[in-house]
């Protein structure tokens, strides 16, 4: 049997995972179960469930054991020095990776929960079903460690736990393509003027990542002591994609641009509301991660990412302006390329040997906060409506991993037309997350009001 090394870039978030912060991304889903008697569109044996969690759980465990990405774990290898490779998980038992938690507060537990580390000796995810007051409604939180999916890669994996999953032979795991045979003049020709250019791009690069600034001037609001506190604070909000539509339709840009106006807006008002308004000048730089998946190729396992680095407006007082501004910064982004600027340090991962990853990962974990200063990702989710043992998916919030000093991540995805906002916070730092969502909120009602 071939063995299936990590990717580089899955190398180095298996490298850069420590206790204090884990690299596992999240998502928490918001679940209502059918009324009391059958109805017409959910089968009769799920119709009137005694406790809807409890029975998601056990359709959880039983489905996990039939998806072969979820029975593999991480190992170190001997060769390359420094490598990791997946093999199958010969004790692998669903009890370790399903938890029925009962809470009293549903969100309040996703903190805690995100907090704690995978398991580095097991398959490297889990799904807790969080029970809270209303017997009919009920959460899921799933995790997922970054070196077994990115976004879309773990949104493939989940779906394969719902009544509805994704199209047979859409989530193969990927394998790493032998290299060609070294046998002709043209082929070594080749191979090192694709070396050269491999090289090249690291330089610019690294070029690029020179001259997007220190973290000077960033609010202190979006950092964290050195180590964290190792504590983790979720909020989630919702807000009609509707409204974001008429606000891209009238001040023009992408959904994606009102949603990052959205972020800087509402860290300005809540920067302000704390008595510690943004400075003038260049704002704290956000990472933007873009998928570099082909269309139609469908969702694979592991990471395919590289990204754009944007400074969020701040200082911009009308958010009008505010939206222009991050319109133009993404357009310069993408002209550029998603290979090409700071925010494609993830790219420079495949020019390190496996045993820098394995010396050189904590180093680079604590180098965070010297590349970037908030991240802000958008993970979109199908059309379709999820459903699990007859209750329908209502919400999903994304969860995004807490770098080494930073205070604060933000996610948001769209889902049934509705835009869903997930903020993972050090605890300690962010006391006030909830302020910060409530801040989102009136952003968006402030930017319909100057489209109206």
């Amino acid at each position: 049997m071939v063995t299936e090394h990590l990717s580089p870039l899955d190398l180095a978030f298996w490298r850069i995972d420590s206790a204090g912060h884990p690299m596992h991304l999240g998502a928490l889903a918001v679940l209502d179960s059918a009324p009391p008697g059958p109805r017409s569109d959910t089968p009769p044996a799920t119709a009137a469930l005694p406790d809807p969690a409890a029975r998601a759980a056990e359709l959880l465990a039983a489905r996990c054991a039939r998806v072969p990405g979820m029975r593999r774990r991480i190992h170190d290898v001997l060769l390359p020095v420094g490598a990791a490779a997946w093999a199958p998980d010969a004790d692998f038992d669903p009890a370790r990776h399903v938890f029925l938690v009962r809470t009293d507060d549903p969100l309040a537990a996703a903190g805690p929960l995100m907090a704690r580390p995978l398991d580095r000796d097991r398959p490297p995810w889990e799904a807790h079903v969080l029970a809270g007051p209303d017997p009919r409604s009920f959460c899921v939180l799933f995790k997922f460690h970054h070196a077994l999916a990115d976004g879309l890669a773990a949104l493939v994996l989940a779906a394969h736990l719902f009544d509805e999953g994704p199209p047979p032979g859409r989530s193969a795991p990927r394998t790493i393509p032998a290299p060609a045979p070294a046998g002709s003049l043209r082929s070594l020709q080749g191979a090192l003027a694709a070396r050269l250019q491999s090289v090249g791009q690291a330089l610019e690069i690294g070029a690029a990542v020179a001259r997007s600034g220190l973290p000077i001037g960033v609010p202190a609001a979006l950092t964290a002591a050195a180590g964290g506190s190792g504590t983790r604070a979720v909020a989630a909000l919702a807000l009609d994609l509707d409204d974001v539509n008429r606000i891209r339709k009238v001040a023009g840009g992408t959904v994606n641009d009102v949603l990052i106006t959205l972020v800087a807006g509402a860290l300005r008002r809540w920067l302000a509301e704390r008595g510690s308004p943004a400075a003038p000048g260049a704002g704290p730089r956000a990472l933007i991660p873009v998928s570099r998946r082909r269309p139609g190729a469908g969702a694979k396992y592991g990471n395919r990412l590289s990204g754009y680095l944007l400074r969020l407006p701040l200082d911009e007082p009308d958010p009008l302006r505010r939206l222009q501004r991050v319109r133009s910064g993404m357009d310069r982004n993408k002209d550029a390329g998603p290979s090409r600027g700071a925010g494609a340090v993830a790219l420079l991962a495949d020019h390190v040997h496996p045993l820098g990853h394995r010396l050189g990962g904590p180093l680079v974990a604590q180098a965070a906060r010297l590349l970037f200063d908030i991240l802000v990702t958008s993970v979109p989710l199908p059309g379709f409506t999820f459903s699990l043992g007859g209750s329908r998916v209502r919400e999903v919030y994304p969860l995004a991993p807490l770098a080494q000093g930073h205070a604060l991540a933000v996610a948001v995805s769209t889902y049934k037309d509705t835009v869903h906002y997930g903020l993972v916070a050090d605890a300690e730092a962010v006391p006030d997350l909830a302020a910060l969502a409530g801040a989102l909120r009136t952003e968006l009602e402030d930017l319909v009001r100057e489209v109206s």
